[in-house]
């Protein structure tokens, strides 16, 4: 199916949100240290910055944010009671970063980053003392990417949504072109967004009823049974 080349139907959501989250975050946590250095730092030139950040992936930076990414999810999951492991909305996935504690163990993950580094002679002391005393420099910038991240889900989520009750109207219709205009914007939102259980029980339930008709020569006469069918595959 179309709509799904990046979301099996036999997926476990779970594991597809874990897995979105660990990347995006991650990857808003890494942006953010480096906008960081490059404020603390602004009298070293690209290069020098470039060896730094290497010097601290080297020591450990890349798998203790994994780690510290993973850790702050599954713990705002527990403190904020959602026990079936699935996130169903995008309230609950920034409820839970924001009650994880993830800047909390961002901070502790630069400063063993840091004695690491520092230890085995990949940064200097004056670096070292630098990135320290600017430590809330990085967890400044890194919040900032995190929430812009978590408002980037959120919006596209609301588009796709849009996209959903926009493809309705035209299907009430019995508009196909219609149809096709808003089903091919779904196709390109629901690439980069986090994988949410109703949402994709809606994409999935559009993308059934879309091809059932279009492979019935766009033609909505169709049986009852037929839509029926179409709508439990969801």
């Amino acid at each position: 199916m179309e709509l799904e080349n990046t979301i099996n139907n036999n997926m476990e959501i779970e594991k597809e949100q874990n897995k979105f989250l660990n990347s995006t975050i991650g990857k808003a946590i890494n942006a953010g240290i480096d906008i960081g250095l490059r404020a603390i730092l602004p009298d070293l030139i690209e290069n020098q910055i470039i060896d730094i950040k290497d010097a601290l992936i080297e020591n450990g930076l890349k798998g203790a944010i994994d780690s510290a990414v993973e850790n702050a999810i599954n713990f705002g999951k527990s403190v904020t009671g959602i026990f079936t492991g699935e996130f169903q909305n995008m309230s609950q996935v920034e409820t839970a970063i924001g009650n994880g504690g993830i800047l909390d163990t961002i901070s502790n993950v630069v400063e063993n980053v840091l004695d690491k580094a520092y230890e085995n002679g990949k940064i200097n002391y004056t670096v070292n003392n630098l990135i320290r005393k600017g430590k809330d420099v990085i967890l400044n910038n890194v919040s900032n990417n995190i929430k812009n991240e978590l408002d980037y889900q959120s919006n596209s989520i609301e588009k796709l949504n849009k996209y959903i009750d926009n493809w309705k109207d035209y299907y009430n219709q019995k508009d196909f072109s219609g149809m096709e205009k808003e089903y091919n914007k779904m196709k390109i939102q629901i690439k980069n967004i986090l994988p949410i259980e109703n949402t994709i029980k809606e994409v999935r339930k559009v993308e059934n009823l879309h091809l059932l008709i279009k492979n019935n020569g766009k033609n909505f006469d169709v049986t009852d049974s037929e839509l029926k069918l179409a709508e439990n595959l969801s």
